[in-house]
């Protein structure tokens, strides 16, 4: 089986849980390769003995059976920038925080990596969203799993963001940015600013203003059908863009438009894991705060 594997500097027993883990994975007859940015952290006596192969953001990854993220959302997120569209089955070892797309604990790894080697897995299916400009942007990594987001750039005045759906003005945004949240990233960056959680599997966006000046906007709910095209005003010439955790600054004057890529990213499901229970665990659902 060939896996790729990417992840964080880790720091003090996360060194000893990764070496543990690779050690594993080769033992196991495992092809693995290792990015170029996490190997450089990989430098202890009991893995230089692995002699692991690397490979850069670009290099074709197609032969990949599989991919594991070790750390948390903003890893897999990262990961994500490498596989591009080949859609090949991703794994996320929880080794950071939150965990909404790394679900596997460290404590479960072990189970994990049977079902992994084994085939006895399954894959939930998420959209992603892709941005067109007249502009080359993000070095062509146009797409993201979580949200996609314009923000103003000084601290001073608001930015005015008209937002089309298939050419129809939806609104005109008074705000500090607007966020297009996929199902995914519902629980992100969205949801911090009053946006709600979407189904995985609910084909819809959601557009969400950030801190807007008329109280009356709300978070709007549109099928991910839909071609969302933007043009910004503002006192300041220039604007934030993100997609997920990549940020450029681009002139108001860009074009931008967003819609659904034809590709999406493949999660890796152990047998008992569902949506519903992540959020139960992550969001303390049911959880009565007096015990």
């Amino acid at each position: 089986m060939r896996i790729g594997i990417h992840g964080k500097e880790a720091k003090g027993q996360q060194i000893k849980f990764i070496e543990n883990f690779l050690e594993t994975l080769v033992s196991n007859k495992v092809d693995l390769s290792i990015s170029s940015k996490f190997l450089k952290y990989l430098k202890s006596a009991r893995l230089s003995k692995l002699k692991l192969k690397s490979f850069d953001l670009g290099d074709n990854l197609k032969q990949l059976d599989a991919f594991i993220s070790l750390g948390g959302d903003g890893t897999l997120l990262d990961s994500i920038t490498y596989l591009g569209k080949n859609e090949t089955p991703i794994m996320g070892i929880n080794t950071g925080r939150m965990g909404f797309l790394s679900t596997i604990s460290r404590d479960e790894t072990e189970k994990a990596l049977e079902h992994l080697l084994n085939g006895t897995f399954q894959t939930d299916s998420r959209a992603v969203l892709t941005l067109e400009s007249d502009k080359k942007l993000f070095d062509g990594l146009n797409f993201a799993l979580n949200d996609f987001t314009i923000i103003k750039k000084d601290t001073s005045s608001m930015i005015n963001i008209h937002v089309f759906v298939d050419k129809e003005l939806l609104n005109s945004y008074w705000a500090d940015g607007i966020i297009v949240s996929t199902p995914t990233g519902s629980t992100g960056y969205s949801l911090s600013c009053g946006g709600p959680l979407l189904y995985p599997r609910s084909e819809s966006f959601v557009i969400t203003p950030v801190s807007p000046h008329n109280l009356t906007a709300r978070p709007i709910v549109i099928s991910d059908d839909s071609e969302i095209s933007f043009r910004i005003e503002g006192r300041s010439k220039k604007v934030l863009i993100s997609l997920d955790s990549r940020v450029e600054s681009i002139d108001e004057s860009v074009k931008l438009k967003v819609k659904k890529a034809k590709f999406g990213v493949q999660l890796i499901q152990m047998p008992g894991q569902h949506y519903f229970k992540t959020l139960r665990q992550k969001l303390h659902w049911g959880l009565d705060i007096r015990n």
